[in-house]
């Protein structure tokens, strides 16, 4: 398989995120199609290339900071112990201001939307008695993708949680 994002034929299986092209730049394959944006040096004030940068629209997509990190990753590991609260809360006090913050804070708040209505299925089913073995295996199940998740969000990954509703839309980038 060639490095080239455009050549990938099982690109369709692939999640949202910047993957290497042959020229070594990264290209950015949003779940469906292949954009044009790709990581060439964005200018900063002093007129020297910052590599791994690029603008668009208001925001810089690039290398995350340590501050963006730590907020993403504060994304996911609320979703843990808040439900959607957390992530929510996240997406509306950062997400203006770092795409990366917003990326993962609408994930966390889709997979915790996700597994709400996940556990109250489990709790209806309980009636029939499946629910009480697919309960625990739904919050079990929550619990070590988000913690998978803030471990990505920590590392500077764009994750995306498998098996969500994507109910509220992420940044466009």
């Amino acid at each position: 398989m060639s490095n080239d994002p455009t050549s990938f034929e099982s690109a369709p299986s692939m999640p949202a995120g910047w993957y290497p092209d042959g020229s070594g730049q990264q290209r950015y394959w949003d779940g469906a199609t292949w954009t044009e944006h790709t990581s060439a040096p964005a200018v900063v004030a002093d007129g020297a290339p910052q590599m791994g940068y690029q603008e668009y629209g208001q925001a810089v997509v690039g290398a995350p900071s340590a501050d963006d990190k730590t907020m993403a990753t504060l994304a996911h590991a609320l979703g843990i112990f808040a439900g959607f609260i957390g992530p929510l809360i996240i997406m509306l006090v950062k997400g203006d201001q770092s795409v990366y913050v917003k990326h993962h804070a609408v994930e966390a708040l889709n997979f915790a939307i996700t597994t709400a209505i996940a556990l109250t299925v489990s709790a209806i089913l309980m009636i029939v008695l499946i629910g009480f073995i697919l309960f625990p295996v739904v919050w079990i199940g929550a619990i070590a993708l988000h913690i998978m998740a803030a471990m990505a969000a920590n590392r500077g990954e764009w994750y995306r949680y498998p098996i969500t509703l994507r109910l509220i839309p992420g940044p466009s980038v």
